[in-house]
């Protein structure tokens, strides 16, 4: 079954990062993977999207009009992926930094959320890789929503593509690995399977 994910957030919040991760997982496990790029003009600052595809046959398109998943992880990315949007469509976006009605938090920001989503699931991910984790691994935590809503790779497969990507700093720092691996893990404990 294909299974077909945008994710999108601001320029340096490793987007792209989780994108390739999940792409090479998914190559590793012997699946057809494609992962398309998309920057904003900006490299920090610009909203950054990400389209991947895995199906275990061969995938016909590298474009599709609607994503069985969408994540967006800041306010401008909701806008910017409405569009890859249906009823079967599982829309995640990051409550701690959108909010779907006023807020007091200077922080937040509202925004109307595509309303013809099948599901929508907020998820307080900055704040939770603020408090409990570090915000470096923000973007891994996510990775392991994506993985856990999807099921498109096994837990073994991403924490091992995540330990080829990141295998140089995990020597220097025997700590972030551990770190990273319990991002994962907090990420996964935030959402139930949906596609």
């Amino acid at each position: 079954m294909a299974v077909r994910i945008v994710l999108a957030g601001e320029g340096g919040q490793g987007v792209q990062a989780i994108a390739n991760i999940l792409a090479e997982a998914a190559d590793a496990e012997g699946k057809e993977a494609i992962y398309i790029p998309n920057f904003g003009v900006e490299q920090r600052g610009g909203v950054s999207i990400a389209y991947v595809q895995v199906d275990e046959k061969t995938i016909g398109s590298p474009k599709f009009p609607k994503a069985d998943i969408v994540i967006a992880l800041s306010p401008r990315s909701v806008e910017r992926t409405a569009r890859y949007v249906d009823e079967r469509t599982t829309f995640v976006y990051d409550s701690s930094l959108i909010a779907t009605e006023k807020t007091d938090d200077p922080d937040v920001e509202v925004v109307d959320l595509p309303q013809n989503a099948g599901n929508i699931i907020g998820i307080p991910a900055n704040d939770i890789a603020k408090v409990e984790l570090h915000p470096r691994v923000f973007n891994v935590m996510i990775l392991g929503a994506v993985i856990k809503a999807t099921g498109v790779v096994t837990e073994e497969r991403i924490k091992q593509a995540v330990q080829d990507k990141f295998g140089s700093k995990f020597e220097e720092n025997p700590e972030l690995k551990d770190l990273n691996f319990r991002a994962l893990e907090k990420g996964m404990s935030l959402v139930e399977r949906v596609v």
